[in-house]
């Protein structure tokens, strides 16, 4: 099995809701997005799928999250803006435009994240 890796990176703000706690509040990140791309083989290039091309997909996704609140997104009216559910939105969002397994882990810190895969 081969697995491709991209990261990117986004601004936002977001409150937890429902949340007794400092994350109750009204608070921002710097998230750091992780893509992992995987697949039984490669292409005729010898590759998953370009780099670039991972990159920019992903790019696309982040663009309308970053330097927004989170909570008056529509997704995030409906599902508290976790860092899980963030990655399962993201994971929503890029999974149709890669084809492939795929897994999306959100950093909301250098010491914690939140992954979602299929």
């Amino acid at each position: 099995m081969y697995e491709i890796k991209v990261i990117d990176e986004f601004s936002g703000a977001h409150n937890l809701k429902g949340y007794k706690g400092k994350c109750e509040a009204l608070h921002g990140h710097n998230w750091k997005i992780e893509a992992v791309l995987y697949s039984g083989g490669v292409n005729k290039k010898g590759m998953v799928m370009d780099f670039k091309d991972f990159k920019e997909k992903l790019k696309k996704v982040l663009a309308p999250l970053d330097h927004k609140y989170l909570n008056d997104l529509t997704f995030f009216r409906r599902e508290n803006p976790t860092s899980e559910n963030i990655a399962r939105y993201i994971h929503g969002k890029l999974a149709p435009a890669v084809g492939k397994k795929l897994r999306v882990s959100v950093w909301e810190t250098d010491a914690s994240c939140a992954s979602f895969e299929s």
